[in-house]
């Protein structure tokens, strides 16, 4: 079993990137939402809801094998934070590259009260700042496509 949480909690791989691994993790994150982004809002969602109690799960386990409070080899939150962000949005890439740059904008800054909740235990605490910067970012998107939409 540890194989698998851990290959979840890295993204597949993705968190071993040498160099900004949650920029890499977020990659990943797009390349799901292209594959998401047909599937009617309500299976959307589900699947974004699955994915964050499957991303608590495996990054509290990888934690602990890493030793290291929210590694940075732990990318699924930036995945699952991403798919937050492009939530209901189309898949146009002049959005998506917004939904990006926003959301790593967002995951590094940490508006209030993100980092309280990245100082949550375990992988709830590594999960929940990235699924507000999702939130957060999904919010200045859903106005940025009343305006030009």
């Amino acid at each position: 079993m540890k194989k698998i949480d851990i290959w979840i909690a890295t993204g597949f791989g993705l968190g071993y990137s040498p160099i900004i691994s949650g920029t890499v993790g977020t990659l990943g994150g797009i390349i799901l939402f292209w594959i998401f982004h047909r599937l009617p809002w309500p299976l959307y969602l589900a699947t974004l809801i699955a994915f964050s109690f499957l991303g608590i799960w495996s990054a509290d386990r990888a934690e602990r094998v890493f030793q290291k409070k929210d590694s940075g080899y732990i990318v699924i939150d930036e995945i699952v934070g991403f798919l937050v962000a492009v939530f209901l949005i189309p898949w146009k890439w002049p959005l998506v590259v917004m939904a990006f740059f926003l959301f790593r904008v967002m995951d590094i800054l940490k508006p209030f009260p993100l980092r309280s909740a990245e100082k949550l235990p375990g992988g709830l605490g590594v999960m929940l700042d990235d699924i507000g910067a999702g939130i957060y970012t999904n919010v200045l998107l859903q106005i940025v496509k009343i305006w030009l939409l």
